[in-house]
């Protein structure tokens, strides 16, 4: 057994030792994975959500383990999460509609917080089956791109997604951003996590060493591709979320929130155009290093209708 391909695996998808992967699973997992991504990116427009749907179905019914045991070694608990985005998103009562809500931690414990909740998913091998019944917290199933064919222009306070949009096709990215314009209210935010190419990849990829993203992150972006592609979906205030690492701010009591940012996302985007100079294979280790900086490979912007 190749033991640090185990332990590299557990260790990224937050498996816990007593319930390790074994190695035929992790490589079918790579296997599948890589499979399934190039049906991903070979669909048409016409046909993207059925193949989606078919292709995620297929993951997690093959992959089981990824629901019952990834993750569960996190001991932060979800509603110090959702503080960090509703600090974002603004003080309830609010409408909230997360686009890709997995199994539904961060959704709910924003509906713990007040907030009247719209939870998505593409499949139900993931979504409510995970979470208890909560009166302000519903369930539906949409493409997670056009969200305005499921849901009525103007009727959400605030549209979110955490680690999703790299999992979308990449054709699909503006029209998915005009949707979520379209179903957000006047003064509405787009507040959505995903990671930065230049520390990637971040699926099964890294796992096996590859400098590439083959496996189901279909793209990884830059904060400048994300800052045009805002724009041009019709946004015009967009900032970056300036927080502090959790675990500082743990011995303060989780203070301070994160706030509202467009100097910091202008520092972003200035650092990420001094790394793209260097060679692809230098740009990892050059981003690791300037985190004492303040630069952050975890993208997080917030992106306002006005």
């Amino acid at each position: 057994m190749n033991a640090d391909l185990v332990r590299r695996y557990n260790a990224h998808y937050g498996i816990p030792d007593a319930s390790a992967a074994s190695e035929e699973m992790i490589l079918h997992h790579w296997a599948l994975e890589r499979r399934l991504a190039s049906e991903l990116q070979a669909s048409d427009a016409e046909h993207r959500w059925e193949v989606f749907e078919r292709c995620y179905t297929t993951l997690y019914s093959e992959l089981r383990w990824l629901n019952e045991l990834g993750g569960i070694e996190s001991t932060e608990a979800p509603v110090a999460v959702a503080r960090d985005w509703a600090a974002l998103v603004g003080p309830p009562p609010k409408r909230v509609y997360e686009v890709g809500s997995g199994k539904g931690r961060l959704i709910a414990a924003l509906a713990d917080l007040g907030y009247d909740c719209t939870a998505t998913e593409i499949t139900r091998e993931r979504g409510a089956k995970w979470t208890k019944s909560h009166g302000a917290l519903r369930w539906r199933v949409s493409d997670g791109v056009h969200l305005d064919r499921f849901e009525t222009s103007r009727s959400y306070d605030a549209v979110i997604s955490d680690q999703v949009i790299e999992h979308l096709h990449p054709d699909d990215l503006p029209a998915h951003f005009r949707g979520a314009h379209t179903i957000l209210r006047e003064g509405g935010r787009y507040v959505f996590a995903t990671p930065h190419t230049f520390e990637g990849p971040f699926d099964v990829s890294r796992v096996f060493g590859s400098d590439r993203a083959e496996g189901m992150h279909l793209k990884e972006y830059t904060y400048r591709e994300l800052w045009q592609a805002l724009r041009s979906a019709g946004f015009k205030r967009i900032h970056a979320a300036l927080r502090m690492p959790r675990g500082m701010r743990a011995r303060f009591g989780g203070r301070p929130l994160p706030i509202r940012s467009r100097g910091y996302l202008h520092y972003l985007s200035a650092v990420e155009s001094v790394i793209e100079r260097l060679p692809r294979r230098r740009r990892p280790r050059a981003a690791r290093a300037l985190r004492a900086l303040m630069w952050t490979s975890a993208i997080f912007l917030i992106a306002t209708k006005k």
